[in-house]
């Protein structure tokens, strides 16, 4: 009786495993463009930054868990190496030159194998290539404002984007979203006009604060069409949580029309919106 109890106790157990480890893979299969239910990675990136930080931290997650299997080791070593039961007459070492050194070097080589894909990844970052979309983002209490540049016939608008509550993903929808082409560099200048907030896309890889005063710049290149989701990530006020962000990726030919449309539907403002020089 007690074995098939046993036996029973121990299906369940694998069971249990097996739908942990199974939710587990599912929760690291990130969703593309919005969070996931128990999602526990970065979202899908979209665009070669976001991919980069997305190997980075992988990477240092590895390096961490061997840092911590390698001192464990050490730990367990020490305790039935050194213990009374083996050791009944403790040593009196106090010094050991090669440990000494090795415990020096060796963090040091560490810290130098991380900075080298670090500053890589931040050169790539802060790189300024010649823009294809200019795209002023303004930051409000608590809503976002966008400013498309008059170039020739096309752009010379502005708009407002507020959370839509009525639209899904919860909290993240916004009643007018961010259209950029695919596969263009875009750069988007971000600013403020009251306290500071943030201006962040997760599938880019991208998060810049929006300071009064003061025009920040960060550019990205999406490599794939979608409805991408990021909200303000600096606590900004009482409707902090309401200030999502929603850009969609669009083709080039969706990307024009959308720009004559949008001309038409937002009013034009001062014969075209004046951008700092981001070319």
């Amino acid at each position: 009786m007690r074995t098939t109890q046993a036996q029973h106790r121990l299906s369940w157990g694998l069971a249990a495993f097996g739908a942990l480890l199974g939710s587990s893979s599912a929760a690291l299969a990130a969703g593309i463009g919005q969070p996931e239910p128990w999602q526990m990675s970065r979202q899908v990136p979209v665009t070669a930054e976001a991919v980069d930080l997305l190997n980075f931290e992988h990477g240092l997650h590895w390096l961490a868990f061997a840092i911590s299997v390698f001192v464990l080791g050490l730990i367990l070593y020490c305790i039935f190496k050194f213990s009374e039961k083996a050791n009944p007459t403790p040593s009196r070492t106090t010094h050991n030159t090669m440990i000494e050194v090795a415990w020096t070097i060796i963090p040091v080589l560490i810290l130098v194998a991380v900075a080298i894909p670090s500053f890589r990844t931040l050169r790539t970052q802060l790189s300024d290539p010649k823009a294809d979309v200019v795209v002023k983002v303004v930051g409000h209490a608590w809503y976002w404002s966008y400013v498309y540049p008059a170039e020739g016939d096309k752009g010379g608008f502005t708009f407002d984007a507020n959370v839509d509550e009525e639209q899904q993903p919860k909290l993240l929808a916004t009643d007018n979203d961010m259209v950029v082409p695919v596969g263009k560099v875009v750069k988007v200048q971000v600013t403020s006009e009251d306290v500071i907030h943030s201006w962040a896309i997760p599938s880019f890889g991208g998060k810049i604060d929006a300071i009064p005063g003061r025009l920040n710049q960060w550019w990205f290149k999406a490599d794939r069409e979608g409805t991408y989701h990021g909200q303000c990530s600096e606590l900004c006020g009482a409707r902090h949580a309401y200030m999502p962000i929603t850009v969609r990726v669009v083709s080039e030919q969706a990307y024009a029309e959308w720009l004559t449309e949008a001309k038409t539907k937002y009013a034009a403002i001062d014969n075209g919106a004046r951008l700092a020089d981001a070319r």
